[in-house]
């Protein structure tokens, strides 16, 4: 039974049913094999990261950097060594091959029909040949499984690490890297280990092998030997030489690409923001010239490639030329065993030398830079563990209490500039000083109790919402229920395709920001903790969601709760047991809501204002209003409960599963790669090239074999002639056989190295022309499609697939067409000695064409669900660093990693099943070629009667020559298709549908819009063709000069309307601007001329400058004016190098507020005549919101200002107000404020009620004031004159 099994392991026949099932349909997530156990991503991290931790605890006690590498040799020496005894096995094996075939062809010198001994022996030397190649085939394919899958081990385990420390990160060392240098060590730098542990072994095996050949050949061909070895010495420290320079060149690519993929990672982001400001240009300059400078160094590190490839290919040819040169020249003849004995031994030894020996080096360097970089990450600082828990006797109050509290971001710099802290505002400090991600300097904290906490930036991971809510808890769906009610995500839910089971995007690009607000509250509320920490959960919602929050959620679920809100709001302070008043990181004031107002202090004059007028009594009574309007809320919101976010609701699970594309891989493809990179008369150039070097490959040993035919006709015949009387033997004329040798091999070595580097030219070109024009297109495409793709997808084709397309691409495809032209070599070489030979060749290339495709079905398919099944695993980690703070106050690190290690091993199942299904087809292919050497040796020794020696040796050494080399080509072959889907994705993203063209032939006047009039005629907007429509019909105007305020529920398509007026998808129906129709011009032409401040503030990674002004457009005194105006030139000022300052990752050393200054700042910059807000100011306190409506009612006087609000104060005082209904997507009315309050059934009016009842009176109160102080415009047309296209719209309206 026992053999029977090995058999079956050892030729994976339990692969068969695989192969079946991917034979005849799609392979699928579920066809995959578990995981094994001792291959768990959970089991092999945890044994590493203990070795890793005994090791840096070791190196505290000895006063050194703790060492990464001695941890990896520690961890996994002992199986790796037991493998290096199969490396051992197959070398010894491949010496010895070339013995027997010297016998073998001995026989045929020394032919005597009639010696039959001498024919038996031969036969045993046949078999001998025989029998070696299957045994080098079996040992081969084992020992390369087993130390791929120990590469696999250890980088599985490394991930795992990596992962985990970047769970337990500190603020400060966040600001020390960014997500995508995290990703890129995940994605890039691990994938080292992989690649090392194949050729280690190869450092030792190598020089014995080279010994053991050495005394071989010195017994066949004496001293000679010498030259051909000393090239072998001189070639390999050239290699090695190589080798060191192309890791050189390829960190310094490495270092180029990160800081490619975080500009990418930055354009994705914040796509909506470039394509409203227009700013396509600049940042596609920007990635060019990273792009252009890692193309150099990846084209030089090619070119290295090129050269070791060729100086691989002509080695041989260079060792046995001047072996031989040498030989002859010492006045030895030449006989074909000696030839071929010799050819075969360089053979097997150049491998090994030239091949897998510098690799080993190469790779070991790289290994070395990358085991550097993790160590760097590794050893970075972890945030300090608090435990807030109580012991078990313990039943107290669960409390925080803080006494004289110093705390600072970064310890160096004191002033506002910190690495990493979400937000500015003293309160965000505050509450991250609880919560232990800012390191207190001096006083005391001490948290009693179990802390939750809500972050300011909603945060919502890939997922359901269900998942997002309940964060690892049980479902109990009371307790579910009575949350989703207090939280107001009940009507969304019922609104939502699929419930709370709808999938979330990346990013949670799904739902719309206050659904994004909510879930995260809910998910806040739904645990059970001791003291909830809510860090301004209200600003992202307008007031009636807020107020209910407030009341049935903040006061309501959480009433018996220690609960700690930061908040803007300061209608709320009423029902606050104590208020901290903090000002620039200090406590000005702290008590009661009336100790506060008693005592004077700045607070109550900010709250005076926002209340605006009222009875010095109204305090008292405070609290029966707040019923009363409760119940009047309650009633409004559980009919309507704020559908939100249905403006970005498409049906169905809105994140579309990534395209994997099914079947072969067309011409088509190979052509499109390739016409990227080159003209036509230069790739016929290219294939001209690469025929001719293979022809003189061949031609330079088959002259040799032909030299040693002729030599021996001469050695038998003995010709002896007499001149003068002297018997003279008759010799070769060496210089004329010496002279053809040499001019062949010195074409070879032209022609070798010529094919390489022009090929290697020719496919990084195309690299380039790809990525270049993929870039294009996805800044070209409409925003829908960053809606329904995650960033992480989009990030894969610019990071893995351009990876590929720039390194392992081309050389896997030279590689390739250089061995495939060696194999046709080697038959034609056979079929000209046997002719006979083709006979059983037909069969064999049958069944070798049908495993190919019954082989490349699966393996593809496999490659795909690898490269699919990746994703995950970044997108998993770019999320979890997103939501930080988040996982860490709900000490969810070890769910989050749980899921991080399934993902890995969902990626494990698939890489294993890699390397085991191409293991299984590489033995039977080596299994194949065994029988052609077999056939090709027994078949001259039947036919040895018309055999001659030299022909016999050309044949079987290149026969032999064909074992490893066939199955590797073909093996290449798969990788090249298996790699053409990489060039495949990128080719489908290059040709993504694109917007309307940014410059028409139509273009605006230069001073255009020189007034401002914004006419909508019957339009209506959808984000996508099948997407629903979210404006209908809508007809407007918005005069010269006009500020209009525009509300309405969340979700009311609000937004929508400026996504219409911008075009970010074409709306049907006609806007004009000043009465030019707006689709009609280019999308820049119309972009540039309108300014937004956007409701999420995106900076860029660069300097100041660049984010104020990236064309370089206005002087300094501009840019420094528009920050005085919004009151940033001091803390840019304050900037280390002022306005050339580098931000940090999308601008995280800027609070949230000051980001949206930095916005206004743009706005105030361009000048334009139309000035879109969207909600700007949702996420900033009282004072920054008053900044800026008064930074717009100055600098924006002659503008047409569109305001969308949350907050009713900021819009008051609008010239007119246009209230929007979710329901029909349709104008519910449009008049000035006043005048829409004085209609008690209006919407406009319940909604200033459910302000609360002061604030109701203030808001009147101001409407009222703005309404009289106001000129009435007499004439209809809003102050423009006759312009016949308004006059009909006046008309229409």
């Amino acid at each position: 039974m026992l053999p029977v099994a090995l058999c079956r392991k050892k030729s994976r026949s339990w692969l068969n049913p695989l192969f079946r099932i991917g034979y005849k349909r799609r392979l699928e997530e579920d066809d995959m094999y578990k995981v094994l156990p001792e291959d768990g991503s959970e089991r092999l991290g945890e044994e590493l990261q203990r070795h890793w931790d005994h090791e840096v605890q070791k190196a505290a006690k000895d006063l050194r950097p703790p060492k990464l590498t001695k941890v990896l040799i520690k961890c996994y020496w002992k199986p790796y060594a037991v493998l290096g005894i199969f490396t051992l096995i197959e070398e010894v094996i491949k010496v010895i091959q070339p013995v027997f075939l010297g016998k073998l062809i001995q026989y045929f010198e020394k032919y005597d029909p009639d010696n039959m001994d001498a024919l038996y022996e031969a036969f045993g030397y046949a078999a001998g040949v025989c029998l070696s190649t299957l045994i080098l085939a079996v040992m081969h394919h084992l020992y390369f499984f087993h130390v791929q899958r120990t590469g696999m081990k250890v980088r599985v385990a490394m991930c795992h690490m990596i992962y985990k420390k970047a769970l337990c990160l500190s603020s400060a060392a966040m600001g020390k890297t960014t997500t995508g240098q995290i990703v890129n060590l995940l994605s890039n730098d691990v994938n080292t280990f992989d690649e090392v542990t194949i050729f280690l072994h190869f450092l030792w095996v190598g020089p014995l092998q080279a010994a053991a050949v050495l005394g071989l050949l010195w017994v066949e061909i004496g001293p000679s030997c010498l030259a051909g070895m000393a090239v072998l010495v001189i070639l390999m420290p050239t290699q090695t030489m190589f080798g060191r320079l192309f890791s050189k060149f390829r960190s310094k690519a490495a270092a180029l690409t990160d800081n490619r993929i975080r500009t990418m990672n930055e354009v994705v982001s914040g796509i909506r923001i470039i394509k409203m400001y227009a700013w396509e240009k600049p940042f596609s300059a920007l990635v060019n010239d990273v792009r252009r400078e890692e193309i150099s160094k990846i084209m030089s590190s090619s070119y290295l490639r090129g050269l070791n490839m060729a100086s691989f290919f002509a080695a041989s040819k260079i060792i046995v030329f001047i072996t031989f040169t040498v030989y002859v020249l010492l006045g030895n003849t030449i006989s074909a065993s000696r030839v071929f004995v010799a050819v075969s031994l360089y053979s097997a030894v150049r491998l090994t030398v030239t091949l897998f020996f510098p690799s080993a080096v190469e790779k070991l360097s790289e290994m070395r830079v990358s085991v550097r970089r993790i160590k760097t990450f590794l050893l970075l600082d972890e945030i300090v563990k608090s435990s807030h828990g109580f012991l078990q006797e313990e039943k107290q109050e669960p409390s925080v209490e803080i006494q004289d509290l110093i705390c600072y971001w970064d310890k160096v710099n004191v002033q506002l500039l910190s690495p990493v802290p979400p937000s500015h505002f003293p309160q965000s400090s505050l509450l991250s000083a609880i919560l232990g991600e800012l390191p207190h300097d001096k006083g005391v904290l001490k948290v009693k109790g179990q802390l939750t906490y809500a972050s300011q930036q909603p945060w919502v991971f890939p997922g359901t919402i269900r998942s997002n809510i309940l964060f690892g808890k049980e479902l109990h769906p009371q307790k579910y229920e009575k949350v989703l009610r207090a939280c107001a995500l009940k009507r969304d839910m019922e609104l939502l395709p699929d419930g709370d089971l709808t999938l979330i995007g990346d990013r949670g690009a799904t739902l719309s920001g206050g659904q994004k607000a909510r879930v995260n509250l809910a998910r806040t509320v739904y645990q059970d903790a001791d003291i909830y920490l809510l860090d301004d959960p209200l600003s992202a919602v307008d007031a009636e969601v807020g107020r209910h929050l407030f009341e049935q959620c903040i006061c309501g679920i959480l009433k018996n709760k220690p609960r700690i809100l930061v908040t803007h709001q300061l209608q709320y302070l009423q029902a606050a047991d104590q208020i901290l008043v903090l000002k620039e990181g200090h406590m000005v004031a702290r008590g009661t809501y009336s100790e506060l107002q008693r005592s004077g202090v700045d607070f109550t004059s900010l709250l005076k204002r926002e209340e605006g007028p009222q009875a010095p009594g109204a305090e008292t009574e405070s609290r029966s209003p707040r019923s009363r309007t409760l119940s009047q809320n309650s009633v409004v919101s559980h009919t309507s409960s704020i559908r939100s976010g249905t403006e970005q609701l498409p049906v169905g699970p809105t994140v579309v599963e990534e395209s994997r594309s099914e079947g072969t891989i067309g011409v088509g493809l190979y052509v499109k790669y390739l016409k990227a990179g080159a003209n036509i008369l230069v790739l016929i150039g290219v294939v001209l090239l690469q025929f001719l070097a293979q022809a003189a490959y061949v031609l330079q040993d088959w002259w040799l074999a032909y030299w040693a035919g002729e030599q021996e006709k001469l050695n038998v015949n003995g010709t002896v002639t007499v001149q003068n009387g002297v018997n003279v033997t008759e010799e070769l004329n060496l210089d004329f056989y010496l002279g053809i040798y040499a001019g062949l091999t010195g074409a070879t070595l032209i022609f070798g190295f010529a094919r390489s580097l022009v090929m290697f030219n020719v496919l990084v070109k195309a690299a380039q022309s790809l990525h270049n024009r993929m870039f294009n297109s996805i800044l070209r495409t409409p925003v829908h499609f960053f809606d329904v793709n995650p960033i992480g997808r989009v990030l894969n084709r610019f990071s893995k697939d351009i990876g590929q397309l720039d390194a392992a691409l081309p050389w896997t495809f030279v590689d390739f067409v250089q061995i495939f032209l060696q194999i046709i070599g080697v038959v034609a070489v056979a079929a000209s000695v046997i002719p006979w030979i083709l006979i059983p060749l037909v069969p064999l290339i049958i069944v070798f064409l049908f495993l190919r495709r019954y082989f490349l079905q699966t393996s593809r398919d496999v490659k795909r669900l690898e490269s699919t099944a990746r994703s995950p695993v970044f997108s998993h980690l770019s999320s979890s660093l997103q939501g930080l703070w988040t996982i860490r106050a709900f000490r969810a690190e070890e769910r989050f990693q749980n899921t991080f290690d399934a993902y890995q091993d969902l990626h494990s199942e698939s890489w294993f099943l890699f390397l085991v299904t191409s293991r299984w087809f590489a033995v039977r292919l080596d299994g194949m070629c065994a029988v052609f050497v077999t056939i090709t040796a027994f078949g001259c020794l039947l036919l040895r009667d018309q055999m001659e020696a030299g022909s016999v040796g050309l044949a079987l050494s290149y026969a032999v020559t064909l074992m490893g080399m066939f199955q590797w080509g073909v093996r290449q072959s798969a990788e090249v298709e298996n790699m053409m889907t990489s060039v495949e994705r990128v080719v489908e993203y290059t040709e993504l549908e694109s917007e309307a063209p940014w410059e028409t032939q139509k273009r605006p006047p230069p001073e255009w819009p020189s007034q401002g009039l914004i006419t909508f005629d019957r339009v209506s907007f959808s984000y996508s063709s099948d997407g629903p429509v979210v404006l209908k019909d809508m007809k407007a105007m918005f005069r010269p000069k006009e500020k209009v305020g525009i509300v309405g529920r969340t979700g009311a398509g609000k937004s929508s309307l400026v996504s219409a007026l911008f075009r970010l998808a074409e709306p049907e129906g006609r806007i004009y601007i000043d009465g030019i129709l707006t689709s009609e011009i280019g999308l820049h032409d119309l972009r540039q001329k309108m300014s937004i401040i956007p409701q999420d503030p995106v900076l860029f990674t660069g300097t100041m400058r660049k984010n104020l002004d990236p064309f370089s457009q206005h002087t300094d005194e501009d840019l420094w004016n528009a920050l005085q105006e919004v009151q940033l030139k001091s803390v840019v000022e304050e900037l280390p190098n002022k306005m050339e300052t580098v931000l940090a990752e999308s601008g995280s050393n800027f609070s949230v507020g000051q980001r949206q200054l930095v916005c206004l700042a743009r706005a105030v910059l361009r000048k334009n005549r139309i000035l879109i807000i969207d909600e700007a100011t949702a996420n900033v306190d009282p004072r920054t919101d008053e900044l800026i409506q008064t930074t717009i009612r100055d600098k924006f006087r002659e503008c047409t200002v569109l305001t969308i609000a949350h907050r009713l104060n900021t819009i008051i005082d609008s010239d007119r107000i246009l209230v929007r209904v979710l329901d029909a997507g349709q104008i519910h009315a449009y008049d000035e404020p006043y005048t829409l309050l004085q209609n008690h059934d209006g919407i406009f009016f319940k909604m200033v009620q459910q302000a609360g009842r002061q604030e109701a009176v203030a808001l009147l109160h101001s409407a009222k004031q703005a309404y009289n102080s106001r000129s009435r415009p007499s004439t209809t047309n809003g102050g423009v004159g006759a312009d016949g296209n308004l006059v009909i719209f006046e008309t229409a309206l």
